[in-house]
C-alpha cells in the first residue's frame, strides 16, 4: 500500500505530464503552423506520463538510487510504449529511429540509455534516449534523489540536464526581469544571470544579441556571437500560463531562422529542433 507521500508523488506526477499534454492541444487548435509538432508533444507528455506512474508504483515499493545502471531495469519494458508513440506519430526522421530502436535488444537498449547519461558529446542529439530517460529523472527530483551524472556549469543544478528553453519573469524594480533556464531532462528550473551565455559564459553584453519576430511577441531568440548558440526565451512577467517548454513550440518559424542565421540551439526542444 502507498503512503501518503507515495500518493501525493503520484497524482503530482500524472498531474504535471497532463497539464502540459492538454496545453499542447489547447496550443494546437490555436497555431496552425506548428500544429503537428504540438499534437506530437501532446502524446509523448502522455507517453511518458504512464511511464512516470509506473515508476511511482515502483519506487514507493522500492526506492530508487539515482543510479541509473541500478534503476535501468525497471522501467526499460515500460520505455517500449515511448518508443512505440514516437515510431507512430513523431516526424519522419525520429519516427525512423524509433522504429530502428524498438528491434534492440535490452542489453543494446540499456547501453543507449547509460551512454546518454554519462554525457558523452555524441549522445547529444540522442532526443529518444532523452524522453525516455525523462520520466525517471523528473521521479528523481520530485522525490529528491539526487542522480548520479556530472554537474557543470551553465548546466541544471540538479540532474546536469541541458537547458532547452528560458522563462522571464518579474522580479524587483531594481533587479528586473529574472531569468529562469528550464531542464530538458527533469524539468526543473534555475535561476541564471541574465547577461551571460549558459554555453560558453560569455558576459559581454555586445555578443549576446536577441531577436523577435512580430507574430510571436513574448518569445525571443537569445544568442551568442562567440559560441553560435542560442536559447529561447518566454517572456512570462504579464501572462503566467504559457508553460515555457510547450509554449515555444508554437514560434518554431524563430528556430528556423536561427538556424539559417548559423546559430544552433543549446539543447533541441520536443519537435527535435
Amino acid at each position: 500500500m502507498k503512503s501518503p507521500a507515495a500518493a501525493r508523488r503520484a497524482a503530482a506526477i500524472a498531474s504535471e505530464f497532463e497539464r502540459r499534454a492538454a496545453r499542447a492541444e489547447l496550443l494546437a487548435g490555436k497555431a496552425e503552423a506548428a500544429r503537428d509538432p504540438l499534437r506530437f508533444a501532446a502524446g509523448l507528455y502522455r507517453a511518458q506520463g504512464r511511464v512516470a506512474e509506473h515508476l511511482e508504483s515502483a519506487h514507493a515499493e522500492s526506492p530508487l538510487s539515482g543510479h541509473l545502471d541500478e534503476d535501468v531495469a525497471r522501467f526499460l519494458e515500460q520505455a517500449s510504449g515511448i518508443l512505440g508513440y514516437a515510431a507512430e506519430s513523431g516526424p519522419e526522421a525520429l519516427a525512423e529511429a524509433a522504429r530502428a530502436r524498438q528491434t534492440d535488444l535490452a542489453s543494446t537498449a540499456r547501453t543507449r540509455l547509460l551512454v546518454f547519461w554519462s554525457g558523452d558529446a555524441t549522445s547529444r542529439d540522442d532526443y529518444l534516449s532523452r524522453a525516455i530517460l525523462r520520466p525517471y529523472v523528473e521521479l528523481l527530483r520530485v522525490a529528491v534523489v539526487p542522480p548520479d551524472r556530472l554537474h557543470r556549469r551553465g548546466q541544471c543544478p540538479f540532474c546536469g540536464g541541458s537547458p532547452w528553453v528560458s522563462a522571464r519573469r518579474e522580479g524587483s524594480l531594481t533587479e528586473g526581469a529574472r531569468r529562469s533556464l528550464v531542464c530538458a531532462l527533469c524539468g526543473g528550473e534555475w535561476l541564471f544571470t541574465r547577461i551571460l551565455c549558459p554555453a560558453c559564459f560569455e558576459e559581454d553584453p555586445h555578443k549576446l544579441p536577441s531577436f523577435t519576430a512580430e507574430p510571436h511577441p513574448a518569445v525571443r531568440i537569445e544568442a551568442c556571437e562567440t559560441c553560435r548558440k542560442y536559447v529561447k526565451s518566454l517572456d512570462l512577467s504579464e501572462d503566467a500560463r504559457p508553460i515555457p517548454e510547450v509554449d515555444e513550440l508554437a514560434s518554431l518559424s524563430l528556430d528556423l531562422w536561427a538556424h539559417e542565421q548559423g546559430f544552433e540551439r543549446i539543447e533541441p526542444g520536443i519537435a527535435g529542433i
